[in-house]
């Protein structure tokens, strides 16, 4: 059987362009970042509902709950949740504000990029400072 001649041959056409073409500019970051969090936050809301059934169930169970969050790698995932909340709250309203037509100049977009990532991580440190100091209201 002959081949059709007006078929294109798949392996001739032209290939998407490749991700590692693109530039990493600022705005691309946040947006990828703001899909990972909020991933992020539905496996935390899984960790908030174990820290919640651990407290109803007595003292017992909440040692478990705290004998994995205190490791180092427990600590980690609840620095990232509370980052990743942070991070997501401010992208939000980001967002809420290129809903009401504001921050689409290509400046403007690229510095509240920048500032949410700056003041997600000042959140996140600054609330990891205040409990590990005890300044939060726990380890008294």
């Amino acid at each position: 059987m002959a081949e059709n001649p007006q078929k294109p041959d798949p392996a001739a056409r032209p290939l998407s362009p490749h991700l590692t073409i693109y530039s990493w500019a600022p705005t691309m970051i946040v947006s990828i970042t703001h899909r990972i969090t909020g991933v992020g936050l539905s496996v935390g809301t899984l960790i908030l509902a174990w820290w919640l059934v651990a407290i109803s169930n007595g003292p017992e169970v909440y040692q478990d709950f705290y004998a994995v969050m205190a490791t180092p790698l427990g600590l980690l995932v609840l620095f990232g949740f509370t980052w990743a909340l942070a991070f997501h709250l401010l992208n939000g309203i980001r967002h809420l504000a290129w809903d009401l037509g504001h921050g689409f100049k290509k400046e403007t977009a690229r510095l509240t990029a920048l500032s949410v990532i700056g003041l997600s991580l000042l959140i996140a440190a600054a609330l990891a400072a205040l409990i590990w100091t005890g300044h939060g209201g726990y380890l008294q």
